[in-house]
């Protein structure tokens, strides 16, 4: 999320955490009956508003480990290669909790890494070949955690871990991407030391897992509030959609802040911008994903003003980018961050929840479900929903609220 809208309401967020407070080396479990499966009946799962979406379990901040003052935001996930057991890595303010999800029901913090300075709002995980890759922003000297996941194997009592490896070459950044088919990350919104790369893409070489290199920047100077070329968030992949131009190159999509730009960055040493497309009503270009068949890119403007809304891009042809849908949600809730899983958007929307669309048809979605986990109103702002995982192969998806805690959710079509 933007820090310039974080701010002001932050502060109030922190204030309504409740919770009595918890032991850090001995959280709870959920198992006092937060962690029954609760089917969403009659537009409930208990207290929660719903639609086609079940609540398998809550985890409350206490749960979790945090102690007052603390809340959520990002998320990801991670499946141990050995034993298919799937974890939830929970950002929170002050770190990053490791979820053991072996028992979706009853879900079990397992550890937590402290972050590498001073708490924060803003917190951004990845994962790459086990190891997970922890970025903090308005964070000066953070710069990359590394935390070896095969750690967790075996964790059954809460256990504080440290870092196993750092990267430098970065200090303060809001978010980190990385594309698993080339070992590439991307470090995106730079700031506060370090090579900042003008906020735009810091390339980094993961082939050595816990000490990575840097590989190169790319900023297109034409988009940005700073015209510096800002990137809020950045989906790169190995291009394989309907442009035959670029068939096998790396592409990435970023979300600038006043648009959404396109680069060739199979180069690092050379990146090309390809181009950029914005539109009359742009409020903050904050996140977005390519369709599983690349030809479309849907993306969430974060301070968009009325109903609820996602856009779609027409992708056809890199270089000229065609707006050819802007879907409104059923409510004014923020936009946050969406992630594409086969025909199905999954869409953290603040206030409102998680929302679920159909884009069998991309340039038609139609609403597919939601999980309401704010209930006390669905208005725009900035608490509720930050971020969802749905990419386990069980099914479940992982949704962190902010002062509502850790939600395991299954979607029914």
């Amino acid at each position: 999320m933007t820090k310039l809208s974080r701010v002001g309401a932050l502060a109030a967020g922190a204030i309504m955490v409740t919770g009595c407070g918890s032991d850090p080396t001995g959280p709870g479990t959920g198992d006092d009956g937060s962690s029954s499966i609760i089917p969403c009946i009659g537009g409930f799962a208990g207290t929660f508003p719903c639609n086609r979406i079940d609540l398998i379990a809550n985890l409350s901040l206490s749960d979790l480990g945090a102690p007052p003052g603390v809340i959520l935001n990002d998320l990801w996930g991670w499946t141990d290669p050995s034993n298919g057991r799937e974890y939830a890595l929970v950002a929170r303010t002050d770190g990053v909790t490791f979820v053991n999800l072996g028992d979706p029901g009853h879900p079990r913090a397992v550890g937590h890494l402290p972050s590498a300075t001073a708490p924060t709002s803003w917190r951004d995980v990845k994962v790459y070949q086990n190891h997970a890759y922890i970025v903090a922003d308005a964070s000066p000297g953070h710069g990359i955690q590394i935390f070896d996941l095969t750690r967790l194997r075996g964790v059954d009592l809460f256990t504080a871990f440290t870092e196993d490896g750092h990267y430098s070459g970065v200090s303060s950044v809001h978010n980190i991407a990385i594309n698993e088919a080339t070992g590439f990350a991307y470090a995106t919104g730079g700031n506060s030391g370090g090579i900042t790369c003008g906020g735009g893409l810091h390339m980094i070489d993961l082939t050595d897992l816990t000490n990575p290199s840097f590989a190169g920047c790319f900023a297109d100077a034409t988009t940005g509030r700073s015209s510096t070329g800002y990137t809020h968030d950045v989906q790169c992949v190995i291009y394989s959609g309907p442009d035959a131009d670029y068939t096998g190159q790396e592409i990435c999509v970023g979300s600038n802040e006043t648009a959404i730009s396109v680069a060739d960055v199979t180069n690092k040493g050379s990146p090309i911008a390809v181009s950029t497309a914005t539109y009359p009503d742009v409020g903050y270009v904050h996140q977005g994903w390519f369709a599983e068949d690349q030809q479309y890119f849907f993306q969430n403007d974060e301070l968009d003003v009325g109903l609820t809304q996602m856009l779609v891009w027409d992708m056809t042809d890199l270089d000229d980018p065609i707006l050819i849908d802007e879907h409104l949600g059923p409510t004014g809730a923020t936009d946050h961050n969406m992630y594409v899983k086969g025909s199905l958007v999954f869409h953290s929307n603040y206030h409102f929840g998680i929302r679920v669309l159909d884009v069998s048809d991309p340039t038609s979605p139609l609403e597919a479900g939601f999980f309401d986990t704010h209930p006390p109103d669905d208005a725009w702002g900035f608490s509720g929903s930050w971020s969802n995982y749905p990419y386990y192969d069980s099914g479940i998806v992982a949704v962190t609220s902010a002062e509502e805690g850790l939600f395991i959710l299954r979607h029914r079509p």
